[in-house]
């Protein structure tokens, strides 16, 4: 097995009228396993989507395991005031022992009701996201740092959690070289994710900078079977109609889970690619399930 790192998601989106996951005891399993870090993904649409609030979400998993690295798989900067932010970065940081990875995009769901319910429109969140990261750094530190128009000093002060870009495009890239120490695109094949490593590489030298890092998310369907193919099949469907993708790079997009070793050969494929870690999870909401196919994500660790 390759020496990539791997990080692993709890369930956070529960099915329609279902309790929600322990999350407590989800990341410790997760850290019992070996994994190396836990992620939240940022997912609140309004539209009546059950999904846990990520911020507070991660503070559970701080407050219950003491090893794993903790990330936003990606955290939504436009609908969250700079200040308040750097506040829970400072807060997180602290009670998690400088544990935080500040994965970040633009949003994945703008003009959805939450958005709108925020007075967010879709078409200011590049503009608000780089706003955002340029404040951030000093905001967290303590420092006196002006925003829309006010200087304000936060505390405690705290080290800067690395920053990790998500997005594939090429905003998302010069993102990365301008504010981020790491990228984090997610429904990529590994294929495609080499050639736009290169992409980054290249913007690195231009800027004269060191080449971030590169951690990749994405979607895992374990196990063999109609159930499990019917499913791969949906979520292929959606990146075609929902995410634009063209049918032969979408079926490439699913990381495969038929068994220990051909889940490692793919997490070899990535390494091979150029990412540092791979962030994934169990496709279901069932919590038994997500327990026996996280021991063979595990399992493809070596």
């Amino acid at each position: 097995m390759t020496t990539i790192e791997i990080g692993l998601g709890p369930p956070t989106m529960p099915a329609p009228g279902a309790a929600p996951p322990n999350v407590a005891r989800l990341v410790r399993h997760i850290e019992d396993l070996g994994f190396e870090s836990v992620w939240v993904p940022d997912v609140q649409t309004g539209a009546g989507m059950p999904a846990l609030e990520a911020v507070t979400t991660l503070a559970a998993a701080a407050g219950a395991t003491s090893r794993v690295r903790l990330g936003f798989g990606t955290l939504a900067l436009p609908v969250r005031p700079a200040a308040w932010l750097a506040s829970q970065i400072q807060t997180l940081q602290h009670v998690s022992g400088d544990r935080l990875l500040l994965g970040i995009g633009s949003g994945g769901y703008p003009d959805t009701p939450f958005w709108q319910a925020l007075g967010v429109p879709g078409r200011v969140r590049g503009r608000r996201t780089d706003d955002t990261l340029r404040v951030l750094p000093s905001l967290v530190a303590g420092e006196p740092t002006t925003v829309d128009g006010v200087e304000l000093r936060l505390g405690p002060a705290a080290p800067m959690p690395p920053v990790l870009v998500g997005g594939n495009s090429d905003v998302a890239l010069r993102r990365v070289i301008a504010y981020g120490d790491g990228w984090l695109p997610s429904l990529i094949s590994p294929g495609r994710l080499a050639e736009r490593v290169a992409v980054l590489r290249e913007l690195a030298e231009s800027a004269g900078r060191a080449v971030p890092s590169v951690t990749v998310g994405g979607h895992m369907f374990v196990g063999t079977g109609s159930a499990v193919d019917a499913a791969r099949a949906e979520f292929v469907r959606m990146l075609v109609e929902t995410h634009r993708l063209p049918p032969d790079e979408a079926e490439q997009v699913p990381m495969p889970g038929e068994s220990p070793e051909r889940i490692a050969e793919h997490f070899a494929a990535y390494a091979e690619a150029g990412a540092e870690r791979v962030v994934t999870g169990p496709h279901t909401t069932d919590e038994a399930e997500w327990l026996r196919q996280a021991a063979i994500i595990a399992a493809a660790c070596g």
